[in-house]
């Protein structure tokens, strides 16, 4: 999600609760996630936030933090 979506969309109270994390990562590796998530969200109905949730918990676990 690009900035001007997220301030588009922040005072709905949709983001209510969650922080903003930006991270730099190589083009194809931002399109490769951004796939996923939606693939992820067509598939199950799922919202962004808690798949986005979901993958950054799912990394912590994995290197234990």
């Amino acid at each position: 999600m690009d900035e001007q979506s997220f301030a588009a969309e922040e005072g709905s109270g949709v983001y209510e609760g969650t922080d903003l994390l930006q991270l730099r990562v190589d083009e194809d590796l931002y399109r490769a996630f951004q796939r996923s998530v939606w693939i992820i969200i067509n598939e199950t109905g799922r919202t962004q936030i808690d798949i986005m949730n979901e993958m950054v918990r799912d990394f912590l676990i994995k290197h234990r933090c």
